[in-house]
């Protein structure tokens, strides 16, 4: 298969300055990250985006286990220094991201704050209710096939209006194609008690099995993306958001 190159990824430095995120989310005890990099040790806003060597150093599980520290950061509101000029200034040459993340367009879930991310850390997919489509698709085996991102990060969210449109069998324009793409998670979600649009607790219920069924679409659909997964080379795994507490829970 031919390589697929960034376009602005010409000639990245891989220079001595170490990202936050990085250096927060990843265990003292890995010996070969800890040889990808100069130090862990905290340098506040000096940081810079991910280099090449860093990110490819990383397993999923280590790229899996930042995103959870810097969603405990988050919550803990003690987010890393993010210097954004530093990492746009490290990240205009090239671009290293260790993950891409398929979320919602809720105004109230920006995966990059809610998992303490930096400029160039991470690839970001947003459309309501966290679908997979072709355009996705396509993204998000650039991202891991083309520029070798380690993971694949689907985040639902509790109180989801996309879920609670088909659950509603909301129509409106374009919209009425997407929501029908979220309805057999609808049917599938096993509930005893009122399977309405009022009752969050049935939409938090079914933003959950829509997330396993957009991960089921990504393997499905994407024999690219399923192959890495298999090779080991990649994980794709799944994720809700509560809104009132700001926990990321990763789903089994």
């Amino acid at each position: 298969m031919e390589t697929i190159k960034d376009c602005c990824m010409a000639s990245h430095p891989l220079d001595s300055g170490r990202r936050n995120w990085l250096k927060a989310g990843v265990g003292a005890g890995s010996a070969v990250l800890m040889a990808a990099t100069v130090s862990l040790a905290p340098r506040g806003a000096e940081a810079a985006s991910l280099t090449q060597a860093q990110r490819d150093a990383m397993t999923p599980d280590q790229v899996i286990e930042m995103m959870k520290q810097g969603n405990e950061r988050f919550r803990a509101g003690k987010p890393q220094e993010h210097d954004y000029l530093a990492q746009k200034r490290s990240s205009a040459s090239g671009q290293f991201p260790a993950a891409v993340i398929l979320s919602c367009i809720d105004s109230r879930t920006p995966v990059e704050i809610i998992l303490d991310a930096g400029i160039g850390d991470t690839f970001n997919g947003r459309v309501a209710g966290n679908i997979s489509n072709d355009d996705l698709l396509g993204s998000m085996e650039f991202a891991c096939a083309a520029m070798g991102s380690k993971v694949v990060l689907v985040m639902g969210h509790t109180a989801c209006g996309a879920i609670v449109g088909a659950i509603d069998n909301v129509e409106l324009g374009h919209l009425t194609g997407l929501l029908k793409i979220i309805k057999p998670a609808v049917e599938a979600t096993k509930y005893s008690g009122d399977r309405s649009g009022k009752n969050y607790e049935f939409v938090d219920a079914v933003a959950i099995t829509n997330v396993h069924h957009t991960i089921d679409a990504i393997r499905k659909n994407s024999s690219i993306l399923a192959g890495l997964e298999k090779e080991g080379k990649i994980k794709i795994v799944g994720s809700m958001y509560d809104l009132g507490n700001g926990m990321v829970t990763f789903l089994n």
